[in-house]
């Protein structure tokens, strides 16, 4: 009988298996405030443990109980009563009133009290990602790498005598002693208690005697047949078998790319880096290995390290084109769509220079689109140009160049943001599970 063992820590020497019912239990509650806690939180404290807050309704777990409705009548006086006595009738206080229940209730009776508890790194990860996909998630290939292991790979008749498989063994010389009728143990003390019942017997006759010759015989012989028929024979062993092969495994690339132009302040880039983590995360999730290129531009682009990225500054006019030119490079130099999968998030605040918009859009239909699994673009705007362009279709030059991109390519998406609160649901709608359709 196969035994799986769970061998995970218990969190707070709690049980593990208690704990995991619980949550699946109180799953909707625990989402809803998963999502409130992250809503105002940081970027950078999504992976660490924190503590949620349901009510206490939602802990509850069905139990036996006795029926004050049914059998009969009880009268009893609980102790350390001073004030009623048996056969008083005690009204069961209103929902608001003082001892009652609800968000009014007093400070004597019994109360609902928020239920909080805290949740580990990955149990938060799970219910924020759990809704969540990546869209075209196509793993293009399994690449070996230089990492390798040794696995089963069947049964072998040479091997170290630590590798040795007992039940094949033992199957085969099972079944060489059966073809070659080797006498059993059982059989053998068959044939020695009749010749001790017959050298027992009084008085001896011929008959007996001849009959007693015949067993030592047969004794004898099966003796010798079974020192000539071992019980195991080299022949028999037989050892696990295993080979050294690569380990697979999966990666990708995100390639993030942001305007640092003079437009783009403080407020933006910070924005930007909280999608960009995000992002990230995320990929992390669903990837073994995710490589992280940062290609800042103005009206160059060149790559720099993720504390270049967000906090160096730089002057110069704004030319998108050139980031997408520099993305390509790096790509065909390092990231073959072969071995990598490639995505995109791109942060600006929607300005460049005039027709450069119309030379990006050609780049990505012609060249980058087909390299991508996924393109998201970010613009960052203050709240009131949020009301100025309420409208998808309104917007400056980048951003309504881009939009002729997303109409043509299910890939590549677009969205504004213009306060960290709008990160976590434009993240969502980036990435929420798409309905397969029949």
């Amino acid at each position: 009988m196969t035994q799986f063992i769970d061998r995970r820590l218990n969190p707070k020497g709690k049980s593990l298996a208690n704990r995991q019912r619980f949550l699946r239990r109180a799953r909707t509650q625990i989402r809803e405030a998963v999502q409130k806690s992250l809503k105002d939180s940081a970027v950078a404290d999504i992976g660490k443990n924190r503590k949620i807050k349901i009510s206490s309704r939602g802990t509850r777990e069905p139990r036996f109980r006795l029926d004050p409705k049914a059998g009969g009548e009880r009268d009893f006086v609980l102790p350390g009563n001073k004030e009623f006595s048996p056969g008083d009738e005690i009204k069961k206080p209103r929902s608001g009133e003082d001892g009652g229940r609800g968000k009014q209730a007093g400070d004597s009776g019994d109360g609902e009290d928020d239920f909080e508890f805290t949740m580990t790194q990955d149990e938060i990860l799970d219910i924020f990602f759990e809704d969540l996909e990546l869209p075209n998630l196509v793993r293009t290939t399994l690449k070996e790498t230089p990492s390798r292991t040794w696995r089963r790979s069947g049964i072998t008749t040479a091997g170290s005598p630590t590798q040795i498989n007992l039940i094949r063994t033992m199957r085969h010389a099972f079944g060489r002693r059966i073809a070659l009728k080797r006498p059993s143990i059982a059989n053998l003390n068959l044939l020695v208690e009749q010749l001790d019942a017959l050298e027992r017997e009084e008085p001896q006759t011929d008959e007996i005697r001849a009959r007693i010759v015949t067993l030592r015989e047969d004794i004898a012989k099966a003796n010798a047949k079974r020192k000539w028929i071992g019980f195991i024979d080299p022949i028999d062993v037989r050892y696990n078998a295993f080979t050294e092969q690569p380990i697979p495994t999966s990666q990708a690339v995100m390639f993030c790319l942001m305007d640092v132009s003079g437009s783009m302040g403080e407020r933006e880039k910070d924005l930007a880096k909280r999608f960009y983590m995000l992002l990230h995360l995320f990929l992390k999730r669903r990837y073994e290995r995710v490589d992280i290129v940062f290609i800042r531009h103005t009206h160059d682009a060149q790559e720099v390290d993720e504390q270049e990225f967000f906090y160096s500054r730089q002057s110069g006019g704004t030319i998108v084109s050139t980031a997408l030119d520099k993305m390509l490079e790096i790509q065909k130099e390092r990231y073959a769509t072969a071995d990598w999968n490639i995505y995109a998030a791109q942060a600006s605040d929607g300005y460049t220079q005039s027709g450069d918009a119309r030379h990006c859009v050609e780049m990505l239909n012609a060249d980058i689109m087909p390299l991508c699994q996924y393109y998201a673009y970010i613009e960052i705007l203050d709240e009131r140009e949020m009301e100025v362009f309420a409208s998808e279709d309104s917007g400056a030059e980048l951003w309504r160049a881009y939009r002729t991109v997303a109409d043509l390519w299910p890939n590549f998406a677009t969205k504004r943001i213009s306060k960290p609160a709008d990160i976590f649901p434009v993240f969502r709608e980036l990435f929420k599970k798409t309905e397969v359709t029949s």
